[in-house]
């Protein structure tokens, strides 16, 4: 790794990708730690869970829902802003856009930012970059939570609180008792903190286990398809969480310089950690709002390209 470079630049390795079934008409398109899609098929519609980076790459999903149906996809639900679950969802034609209000106020406020940024840090995951029309905006939001009928099928997608950004919310299929978690929970993936509240994620989890669910789709990572493994899922988020925010809020108390906290925390993430999905990738965007966090910084700072390389080249120097 560079001292100027992302470590994101150097994972170009294709992942292989997965669709498997975690409960009746409900299915996780999966690929090695890259984000995931959730699909659920209802009596006469689709809804899809987070739309992938680009239309190329949403055609992706759209090619394996149509093995398993051919019913309209009706509904794609933002299960928050970032432009790798976003940008793609022009792939999904006609389709209304889900998000919460909260997620369209980010938009509004960082969307163009987020978009330039991310593009910039993680080239793979924006095959056909130009494929992208520009901002994706929601045509239906909401303040809590709402249902969607797919027919008999109710969707609850719900707001549990501010964790991964301010706007997550999570699907729950009552029927089945499975839920799509977006970004609120990876399995063996780093979470990205970049926009995070460490103060509140604890508690959303708390809210998200509280629904027992029988089968769990992560933001990233394998799906969770039994209810053992999605307590493991919502536990290791829980670990390497309190792991990073518990490191970084004792150097703050010590007076640390952010460079410092990041040396750390490295000391006791890298044991448990180093072996996560986008790991390397994550850590100095992790600690730097972890490190903001603890100073009392309560509202994230917008990452630019311009930010986010004086950040990286003054941690990785």
């Amino acid at each position: 790794m560079s001292a100027t470079g992302f470590a994101s630049t150097g994972d170009m390795a294709e992942k292989k990708v997965s669709f498997d079934e975690v409960g009746p008409g409900l299915f996780a398109f999966t690929a090695e730690g890259d984000p995931n899609s959730g699909v659920i098929v209802g009596d006469d519609a689709v809804m899809i869970v987070d739309a992938q980076a680009t239309p190329m790459m949403a055609q992706g999903v759209i090619e394996r829902v149509r093995t398993v149906t051919d019913k309209p996809i009706k509904y794609v639900l933002l299960s928050h802003y970032h432009a790798v679950r976003v940008l793609g969802a022009s792939a999904y034609k006609d389709a209304e856009i889900l998000a919460s209000e909260v997620t369209r106020d980010l938009i509004v406020e960082r969307g163009k930012q987020d978009m330039d940024s991310e593009i910039g840090r993680f080239p793979r995951l924006f095959r056909a970059v130009e494929s992208i029309p520009g901002l994706t905006w929601p045509s239906i939001t909401f303040a809590q939570q709402m249902s969607v009928w797919l027919g008999k099928r109710e969707v609850r997608i719900m707001h549990l609180g501010r964790a991964h950004t301010a706007g997550d919310v999570v699907a729950w299929v009552p029927d089945a008792q499975v839920v799509f978690s977006g970004d609120l929970v990876e399995y063996r993936s780093a979470c990205y903190c970049g926009d995070a509240h460490f103060g509140d994620w604890p508690a959303t989890l708390d809210r998200l286990a509280a629904l027992n669910a029988k089968a769990l789709v992560p933001g990233r990572g394998a799906a969770l398809a039994k209810p053992d493994k999605a307590v493991e899922g919502i536990a290791m988020t829980r670990d390497f969480l309190s792991t990073l925010y518990g490191s970084v809020a004792g150097s703050v108390k010590k007076g640390l310089s952010l460079k410092q906290t990041f040396q750390a925390a490295r000391i006791v993430m890298d044991p448990k950690f180093s072996d996560f999905a986008i790991y390397e990738h994550c850590l100095p965007f992790n600690v730097s709002r972890a490190y903001d966090e603890a100073k009392g910084i309560d509202h994230p700072v917008i990452w630019t390209a311009e930010r986010d390389r004086a950040m990286w080249a003054a941690l990785q120097e």
